[in-house]
C-alpha cells in the first residue's frame, strides 16, 4: 500500500494511533460494485400505541432518514368501523398521510377487532363472528386506501398473534385458527387490490408452530403469502442474524412459496438493554450489517418514537390485566426503544440511521480481518460522490489498518464520529465533524483506533 505525505494530516484527523500486532486489516474496494444497496429497506414502524398523530411533529426528520416503508399497526382505537355500515377513516388517514410526508410507504399491520365482529374483549377469542361480514369489512378499507392513491402495497395479517396481550393486540392463535383467520383476511385484500402483497403472522417468537402452519396450509391450498414476518429483541446482532436464517430455511422448505422475510420489529432485549449510551448506535448499525450479510429483504426498527398510553383507551380493547399491563409498561417504565424520547429528542441511535441512509447508491466491497469491526461503502451516483461507515461492534478498543483501494481520483474528505455519549443535543454535536483533508487517486491507506461501540463515517467527493 502506497502512503503518501497527504495522508500523514489525516492520520491525525482520523485519530491515528500507533499500530500494533493484533490491528484489524479492513479493505475497501472502490472499484468493486456490488449492486444497489438498498439501504432504504432497513426501515421503520410505529407501535400500536395511540390514535393521537405520533410522527406529525417529527416528519421532516423521519424523512432524512429515506425509509422506504413505515409500519403501522391497524388498530381498534382508529375505531374504523364504529357500527354496521358506518365507517370512520379520518383518524386513520390523518397517520396515513403523516407517514405519507415522510416520503415512505406505508406498511399496514391489520390487528383490530371491532366490536361487531368481536363483541367480547377475550385475547383467545380470536375469530369474527361473522366471516363474510368481516371479510367485507377488510376488503372496504384496502379499497378505501388504493381509491386514495396512498401507494400501500403491503399488508400484513396481525401482529404477535402468538402472545396475544402481551403483543400489544388483542388476540391469542393457535396454528390452526390463524391459518383460518389468514386465508379469510388476505382473500378480502386481493379482492379489494390484487396487486397488493399479503403475509404474516408477525410473531413474538420465531419458532412459534403459527409459521410452519401457515407455510403447510398455504402450500397445500395455494394461498397466497408474500412473505412472512417476525420479531426480535436481542441484545445480539449474531443471535438475529440465526434467527433470520433459520426463518429462511423454514420457507425454503416449500419451493412452491416465493416469501420475502421481514423482521418488523426489532431492538434490544426490552428487558435487559445495556446501558451503556454508546451500545445501542453501534448495535443499529452491526444488526443491519448482519441483516443485509444473511439476506433479509426487509425490516422495521421498532420504533421511530416513545409515547405515553392512555389506560381508558386501552381499557375499551384490552383485559384489565391487558390494560394495566400495557400501561405500566409504557407509562411507568423506562424505554429505550424509540429513536424519538418521550421528551421528543432525538435519540443517540437515530443518527446511526442518518449516517446509514447516506449509504445509497451502489455497494462496495467491504471486508474486515475482524468480526466486531463491520463496515458499508457505497458510490452514490446521484451525488457524485462516496461513503464510507465504519463501527466496532466491541467493548474493546481496536486498532483499525484501511486500505482504500482504487480511488477513482483525487478526493476531498471528511471524517464524522458519532458521539453517543456526550451531552449535546445539537447535530454538529452528534456526528462531530473533522475538517475536510485531501486524498490522492490510487490505492492508499490509513491508520485509526476505533474506542468501544465507536462508529465513524466518511464521506468522499
Amino acid at each position: 500500500m502506497l502512503k503518501i505525505s497527504s495522508l500523514l494530516l489525516s492520520f491525525y484527523i482520523f485519530g491515528c494511533m500507533q499500530v500494533c500486532a493484533q490491528a484489524t486489516n479492513v479493505k475497501v474496494e472502490f472499484g468493486k460494485s456490488l449492486g444497489p444497496m438498498n439501504m432504504e429497506r432497513m426501515a421503520l414502524g410505529q407501535g400500536g400505541l395511540s390514535e393521537e398523530p405520533m410522527l406529525a411533529s417529527r416528519v421532516t426528520e423521519i424523512r432524512a432518514l429515506h425509509p422506504a416503508i413505515i409500519r403501522l399497526f391497524v388498530s381498534e382505537y382508529y375505531n374504523v368501523i364504529p357500527e354496521k355500515g358506518k365507517y370512520h377513516f379520518t383518524t386513520l388517514d390523518s397517520m396515513v398521510a403523516n407517514i405519507l410526508q415522510t416520503g415512505a410507504k406505508p406498511f399496514m399491520s391489520f390487528c383490530l377487532k371491532p366490536k361487531l365482529f368481536f363483541p367480547g374483549i377475550d385475547q383467545d377469542i380470536v375469530e369474527p363472528n361473522d366471516y363474510a361480514g368481516w371479510e367485507q369489512f377488510v376488503h372496504d378499507v384496502v379499497k378505501h386506501y388504493l381509491d386514495k392513491g396512498a401507494g400501500i402495497t403491503y399488508w400484513e395479517v396481525g401482529n404477535e398473534v402468538d402472545i396475544g396481550e402481551d403483543g400489544g393486540t388483542p388476540y391469542r392463535f393457535k396454528p390452526e385458527s390463524y391459518a383460518r383467520y389468514y386465508k379469510h383476511t388476505v382473500a378480502a385484500i386481493l379482492r379489494a387490490d390484487p396487486n397488493a402483497k399479503v403475509g404474516g403472522p408477525a410473531l413474538a417468537y420465531y419458532k412459534s408452530p403459527i409459521l410452519p402452519e401457515l407455510l403447510r396450509v398455504c402450500s397445500a391450498e395455494k394461498i397466497p403469502l408474500h412473505f412472512v414476518s417476525f420479531h426480535n429483541y436481542n441484545n445480539s446482532p449474531t443471535a438475529i442474524r440465526g434467527q433470520i436464517e433459520y426463518v429462511k430455511n423454514l420457507v425454503a422448505q416449500y419451493p412452491g412459496i416465493k416469501a420475502e422475510t421481514i423482521m418488523n420489529e426489532w431492538n434490544m432485549d426490552l428487558f435487559n438493554p445495556p446501558l451503556d449510551p454508546r451500545f445501542q448506535p453501534c448495535y443499529v448499525a452491526e444488526t443491519i450489517w448482519q441483516m443485509k450479510d444473511v439476506g433479509l429483504d426487509w425490516s422495521c426498527y421498532y420504533q421511530i418514537r416513545d409515547w405515553y398510553v392512555s389506560f381508558e383507551t386501552f381499557s375499551r380493547i384490552h383485559s384489565p390485566e391487558g390494560t394495566a399491563f400495557m400501561t405500566r409498561w409504557w407509562n411507568r417504565q423506562a424505554q429505550f426503544s424509540g429513536l424519538i424520547d418521550y421528551q421528543n429528542q432525538l435519540r443517540p441511535a437515530y443518527y446511526t440511521f442518518k449516517l446509514l441512509s447516506r449509504m445509497v447508491g451502489n455497494k462496495l466491497a467491504v471486508t474486515s480481518s475482524s468480526d466486531k469491526i463491520h463496515g458499508f461503502a457505497t458510490h452514490d451516483p446521484k451525488l457524485r460522490m462516496h461513503n464510507m461507515m465504519l463501527w466496532n461492534f466491541s467493548d474493546q478498543p481496536a486498532t483499525v489498518k484501511v486500505s482504500l483501494n482504487d480511488l477513482p481520483k483525487d478526493m476531498r474528505v471528511r471524517h464524522i464520529v458519532l458521539d453517543a455519549g456526550g451531552s449535546g443535543l445539537e447535530e454538529n454535536q452528534r456526528l462531530r465533524p473533522d475538517p475536510f483533508v485531501q486524498i490522492k487517486k490510487g490505492t492508499q491507506s490509513l491508520t485509526l483506533t476505533l474506542e468501544p461501540w465507536a462508529v465513524h463515517y466518511w464521506s468522499l467527493e
